[in-house]
């Protein structure tokens, strides 16, 4: 178990720099519990099954424990009835369940031991899953923060539009088209008097040549 544990440290660090490094750290840390989840389900069946296996390691130390004191019980009776051999019979199976007792103690010992550490391992991933998720939580929370703040930002930050400096724009937008609009009006009333003066100009440039004609007429007669 102690490779298994130092596997997990290895994981946690390497979960840490990947943090330091990450432009999405909610992504690395579900991806990591999404991990950690299937170790968790992974040591649970081993749990069970380590479990189940205990249990039958116990009971067959304790049932060749029985049949030890039961054979020692039948060569006391053998002793007692002159049956010397019946005795030695008894004895010699004892002492096979005797040796086939301590095995499965052995047995038992390492397994309960192996289990024990399993069991602390597996409380290990599940504090450790709960941790990280709590992480995960506030870095949701912090970003959600975040968003909401940038909202807020543009749209009451510094140069956000108001309604008084709406009107003021539309004000001024209105004057410069009135500006404009006297400015044509202003071009056209100019353009039509010039117009005019150039017609007189042309009409008076017009009768003084008839007159001219009219004298040359004169003269000639």
């Amino acid at each position: 178990m102690s490779v298994i544990k130092r596997v997990r440290d290895m994981t946690v660090a390497t979960l840490n720099d990947r943090l330091e490094k990450a432009e999405d750290p909610v992504r690395v840390i579900d991806q990591f519990l999404w991990s950690t989840h299937q170790e968790i389900v992974q040591c649970e069946q081993l749990q069970r099954q380590y479990s189940a296996h205990t249990d039958s390691l116990y009971k067959q130390w304790k049932d060749a424990e029985h049949w030890t004191a039961k054979r020692e019980e039948q060569a006391l009776t053998a002793l007692k009835a002159g049956e010397e051999y019946a005795a030695k019979l008894a004895l010699q199976d004892k002492v096979a369940h005797e040796e086939r007792a301590e095995r499965y103690r052995q047995l038992y010992e390492q397994s309960r031991h192996e289990l024990n550490d399993l069991e602390q391992l597996l409380q290990e991933l599940r504090s450790e899953y709960r941790s990280v998720y709590d992480r995960r939580q506030f870095y949701v929370a912090r970003m959600e923060s975040l968003r909401l703040q940038q909202r807020l930002n543009a749209r009451f930050g510094p140069g956000t539009d108001d309604p008084s400096g709406m009107f003021q724009r539309l004000d001024d937008r209105l004057t410069d088209i009135e500006l404009e609009t006297r400015s044509l009006r202003d071009l056209r009333r100019f353009g039509q008097e010039t117009m005019y003066r150039v017609g007189t100009a042309v009409h008076e440039t017009i009768e003084r040549e008839l007159q001219q004609l009219k004298q040359k007429l004169q003269q000639g007669s």
